[in-house]
């Protein structure tokens, strides 16, 4: 069943009543997106703390926004060696107080990879609610996937203080065992989106 888009509470300042907006209206790809979803929409609306505002995770669940390169001609993804995570993962980063969730993007995208942002579409197309792991373990990604357009023969720029690492992978050549545990799902619903587009 699709997300029912909210109406305006008054109890919600402007911006996360975007941002529960913005969740509304993504089409889940699943019964687990579907839950992810809606237990979002009950803590933006719970009036919790949406935004990190000190490392590594205060408060102890958080917004963030991947942006994902998507070079749809070759088929392939844009991943990157997270120093942090030890995970092959998307880049991308914690949403500011007072930032939309694009403007995340958008500013990630400038800062990690030195590159505009060109949104393959505007809204996200995929939310995921993970525990994290590796050196930042235990706490919660509320993470709305962007998709950028990429192109897989561009020479790219990274922060090495970040990443040991940058990849294009062919959509069936994506290290799922060793990369976000959502990222197979997210594949499966970029696939069956560029299908339609």
């Amino acid at each position: 069943m699709p997300s029912q888009a909210l109406k305006n509470s008054p109890t919600l300042p402007f911006l996360e009543e975007q941002i529960l907006n913005l969740v509304a209206g993504i089409q889940p790809f699943d019964a687990l997106e579907a839950q992810h979803i809606q237990e979002t929409q009950a803590w933006i609306q719970s009036g919790a703390p949406l935004f990190r505002v000190q490392k590594p995770d205060v408060p102890p669940k958080h917004l963030v926004s991947y942006f994902v390169l998507f070079d749809e001609a070759a088929g392939k993804i844009l991943l990157v060696d997270h120093i942090k995570a030890q995970l092959w993962l998307p880049p991308g980063g914690h949403v500011d107080p007072g930032e939309h969730p694009a403007e995340a993007a958008r500013r990630e995208c400038q800062e990690e990879l030195q590159i505009e942002a060109d949104f393959w579409q505007e809204d996200p197309l995929f939310l995921t609610s993970t525990v994290t792991v590796g050196l930042t373990a235990g706490h919660t990604d509320v993470s709305l996937w962007y998709v950028l357009k990429g192109d897989s023969t561009q020479d790219l720029a990274y922060d090495p203080g970040e990443f040991n690492g940058i990849r294009w992978f062919a959509l069936e050549d994506i290290p799922f065992e060793n990369s976000d545990p959502h990222m197979k799902r997210f594949v499966g619903k970029l696939n069956a989106q560029s299908q339609i587009t």
